[in-house]
């Protein structure tokens, strides 16, 4: 089936949606039909959005709501239930970088990541999935991993960590998803972007001490990357019709991304310790 005949018409709730590749799922869904929840800890983001998707003769609805806040989550999928219906497309998507040495690192932007990255899924999925299982409709659940979910690149540890927390956590979440009989209607997808334009980059938590100039450094190369990013819009599309084809893994540059994997299981087979490697060829952006 289609994208358009297997998600047109459905309600699609989108976290992060304020930018970068959160935005380009949310007008793609727009695109083909779809109710879009719209949220992000960005009211002014999601609410240009929205009036961009309701203007162009979609429907959607913006929501200001933060991942890390498990009762905020719960609040928005018990909303979106009563007010609109079955959740068709969950994308748990909000994300964040930090850049620096991890010796570096302020306790307070390690928890950023690891409240926003890895947490935020999990409150999504803790909010959403119970009532998804509870009804045959098709369903799909997308958890937002990264290129840096199957890679390793210095001075971007937490970041890097968390998109392989993610991307195990969604292994396991379509194993039990399976075991408890519902995969014939809930289908839970991992998505990993490789270079995708955003904001991530900019918006990214450096140090307050120690090499400064290291973590700006890193920021910088990873600024070059951006600027021959892919668009989030093109990048969506891509994901769309791959989750419609049943993939499990969506990756927005096959090859690009396919690549990063394979050389994520060679050494893994081979237990080759980490080697330093062009940052370009692993480029860890999201979202």
């Amino acid at each position: 089936m289609s994208a358009r005949e297997t998600f047109g018409g459905g309600i699609a709730v989108i976290t992060g949606a304020g930018a970068g590749i959160g935005a380009g799922l949310a007008r793609h869904a727009s695109s083909l039909g779809m109710t879009v929840v719209l949220a992000d800890i960005d009211a002014d983001a999601v609410a240009a959005l929205r009036g961009e998707l309701t203007e162009a003769g979609g429907s959607a609805i913006d929501v200001v709501c933060d991942v890390r806040d498990a009762d905020a989550v719960q609040a928005l999928a018990d909303d979106v239930h009563r007010d609109l219906g079955d959740v068709r497309l969950l994308v748990n998507n909000a994300g964040v970088e930090q850049f620096g040495y991890l010796w570096d690192t302020p306790v307070a932007n390690w928890q950023r990541v690891v409240d926003i990255n890895i947490s935020g899924v999990f409150n999504g999925i803790r909010a959403f999935l119970p009532k998804m299982m509870a009804t045959d409709a098709p369903a799909w659940v997308w958890n937002l991993s990264s290129i840096g979910g199957v890679a390793v690149v210095p001075l971007q540890a937490p970041y890097i960590m968390s998109k392989h927390a993610v991307l195990a956590l969604t292994e396991c979440l379509h194993l039990e998803v399976q075991s408890t009989g519902h995969a014939h209607h809930v289908h839970v997808q991992a998505v990993l972007p490789g270079a995708v334009a955003s904001n991530i980059f900019e918006s990214a938590g450096g140090v307050d001490s120690g090499d400064a100039g290291a973590a700006e450094s890193q920021r910088t190369a990873m600024l070059d990357i951006k600027a021959e990013a892919m668009d989030p819009l093109s990048a969506a599309e891509v994901v769309f019709e791959q989750a419609a084809d049943g993939r499990f893994y969506l990756l927005t540059q096959p090859e690009y991304v396919g690549a990063a994997m394979a050389e994520r299981a060679r050494v893994l087979t081979t237990q080759e310790a980490p080697r330093l490697r062009t940052q370009r060829r692993f480029d860890p952006t999201q979202n």
